[in-house]
């Protein structure tokens, strides 16, 4: 969730932010009212997510979520797996775009989020395109085929980045695309101080150096770590 405080000055001095603020709040509603709405059944999520959860900051949202989607239809991805599914938003919001016999395997821990984002998923004449699997996410991608995936999303918990981009990078195919989402980690990744902003950090350096990748970081809300796999002749240039 923003945490919608910020001081820039009025002269040229150096702003001090609070991210997700680096990005300031209005700039972040004129790029929402500038974005293409999504669907109801998302908007739904949304207005759920937002009322009725613990966390109504682990949304996606609508300037993200039209990102992935966009990302999809570009890339015509159709093998998706998404880490940490929450209420379902951004399964639901790849899974609108995908060629009509894609598949999305999202995967999430908690039993209680799973059975919200089953129900959503249910409402959507789609749902035949979302498979939900609940358990441990490193358990379920260690199980997964190399190299069968063209698109992987991660937004689960912090301290497993590392280990999940590295079954990421197993899976995802030559050419295909990982996203990793709060790269930035409400700017802590800066001077990380305690275990998740330490764990986001690592990764970041992680990605960095990784010659088996082209990355791009984005400054979208949370940051977004956009990176994708060489193919074989790629990587030995690199």
């Amino acid at each position: 969730m923003m945490d919608n405080r910020s001081s820039a000055g009025s002269d040229n001095s150096e702003a001090v932010y609070c991210f997700m603020d680096m990005v300031a709040r209005e700039a972040e509603e004129y790029a929402a009212e500038h974005t293409t709405p999504m669907s109801a059944l998302l908007e739904e999520i949304e207005a759920y997510t937002l009322t009725k959860t613990s966390f109504p900051g682990m949304l996606t949202g609508r300037v993200e979520g039209r990102f992935l989607q966009t990302i999809v239809q570009l890339s015509e991805a159709r093998h998706i797996v998404d880490i940490g599914t929450f209420t379902g938003y951004s399964a639901l919001a790849m899974a609108e775009v995908m060629p009509v016999h894609g598949e999305i395997i999202t995967i999430e821990h908690n039993v209680e989020h799973a059975r919200i984002a089953q129900g959503f998923f249910a409402q959507t004449p789609i749902a035949s395109r979302i498979r939900l699997l609940t358990g441990d996410a490193l358990d379920i991608l260690k199980i997964l085929p190399d190299a069968k995936t063209d698109l992987v999303f991660i937004d689960a918990d912090k301290q497993n980045y590392s280990a999940y981009y590295e079954e990421a990078m197993r899976i995802v195919r030559p050419g295909g695309l990982i996203l990793a989402d709060n790269a930035l980690w409400y700017g802590r990744v800066l001077d990380p101080k305690d275990d998740d902003s330490r764990a986001i950090a690592a990764f970041n350096e992680l990605v960095k150096a990784d010659k088996r990748a082209d990355k791009l970081f984005l400054t979208i809300r949370d940051g977004i770590y956009l990176i994708r796999k060489c193919r074989t002749a790629e990587a030995e240039r690199s």
